[in-house]
């Protein structure tokens, strides 16, 4: 059989920016490069190198620091290497959502124990800017118009490589909105349980992070207990 690996694989390694974007919104797609190519596949290959299922966590779209460089949901170089084992020449990056979702991720024990139970990922794959600033598929009507078939093709393709389709996590109350309706519309995940996303969380509710923690923590297991 194929793994949840080699599909994964397969698929960021030939991701193409789509056409028809508002001209003013820029596309980063760092699957292209060669030494992303490499962190991808050895990133894929050392936690996902099976046919299990994983729990879904869905953001919204890549940041500029995060999987912007790497090609790693909210992953930036130096985490890769921190956290995941897995040397790098990439310049070190700042990135909240980063720092507070390896936070997670040691909270379940390391990166091995939490990739082999959960599939970190976004509703649009690759980063979007605007004058050189992260934004959001939702930020105006045209891009989220523009993107949604290839949002609908993201989620679609993602579930193929190997999924539990009996609970997903959203994070960010916003992006909820969004994938209730891909979901009203294609029936992905039996139910959808929403975190506040980590940027908002670092940014604008730092003091609160142990809590916002133990709340991801409590959240994550009772979805596993569920799928």
């Amino acid at each position: 059989m194929t793994t949840f690996a080699e599909k994964a694989i397969d698929y960021y390694n030939s991701l193409m920016a789509p056409a028809g974007l508002p001209p003013e919104i820029g596309v980063m797609n760092p699957y292209q490069k060669p030494a992303v190519q490499q962190i991808v596949s050895a990133f894929y290959q050392r936690f996902f190198n099976d046919t299990a299922a994983r729990v879904f966590v869905l953001g919204i779209n890549p940041g500029r620091f995060g999987a912007g460089v790497t090609g790693i949901a909210f992953t930036t170089p130096q985490n890769l290497r921190r956290y995941c084992g897995i040397d790098n020449a990439l310049a070190d990056t700042p990135e909240l959502s980063s720092r507070f979702i390896y936070q997670v991720v040691e909270a379940f024990g390391g990166a091995k124990e939490f990739y082999n139970r959960f599939f970190l990922t976004s509703l649009f794959p690759l980063a979007l800017t605007k004058s050189g600033k992260n934004y959001n598929f939702y930020d105006d009507r045209a891009t989220t118009d523009a993107l949604w078939p290839a949002i609908t093709e993201t989620v679609q393709t993602q579930t193929r490589f190997g999924y539990n389709r009996r609970v997903a996590v959203c994070l960010g109350r916003k992006n909820e909105g969004y994938l209730q309706r891909l979901n009203n519309q294609h029936n992905f995940f039996d139910s959808i349980v929403t975190l506040d996303h980590p940027r908002y969380i670092l940014q604008y509710r730092s003091r609160d992070a142990a809590t916002y923690l133990e709340k991801y923590i409590a959240t994550l297991q009772d979805c596993l207990e569920k799928a």
